[in-house]
């Protein structure tokens, strides 16, 4: 019995031709690559048209109101909760179900974003379609 290994054969990696392959991958990416000179992206803004206090003297709005601690108020009516739930009773039971009717967010300049992000799902889920944001500077207090 041999117990002998066989010598191993030695194992060559020719890397010319890989450097071949890499060479022609990188002349195909130049070529076959093309730069434009785009500086910035075109976006669609939504315009806003100011109208007179006077064109919506006779209809019927709804306005939210929240302060800088997050309270809101409807149409001057305080909720009892700061929550998403109570702020949509309050807008059906003010709207009568007519979700045309403008709604006008008004918010306090401290007011958190969360806030304002509640008042607006309240509108989006209940289907308000006219809606109007507007914010109010915080007042120094003396």
């Amino acid at each position: 019995m041999k117990f002998r290994r066989k010598p191993r054969e030695t194992v060559d990696i020719n890397l010319a031709s890989l450097i071949d392959v890499v060479f022609i991958l990188l002349l195909f990416f130049v070529v076959t690559t093309t730069f434009t000179r785009e500086t910035q992206l075109r976006v669609d803004l939504p315009e806003a048209v100011s109208g007179s206090p006077s064109d919506d003297q006779g209809a019927k709005q709804l306005d939210i109101a929240i302060s800088a601690d997050g309270v809101f108020s409807v149409n001057n009516q305080l909720l009892p909760r700061n929550d998403l739930q109570s702020l949509m009773e309050a807008l059906q039971k003010e709207s009568g179900g007519d979700t045309g009717l403008p709604l006008s967010i008004s918010a306090d300049g401290k007011t958190q974003h969360q806030a304002v992000i509640t008042a607006m799902d309240a509108a989006g889920k209940l289907g308000f379609s006219h809606l109007r944001m507007t914010t109010v500077e915080a007042q120094a207090t003396p």
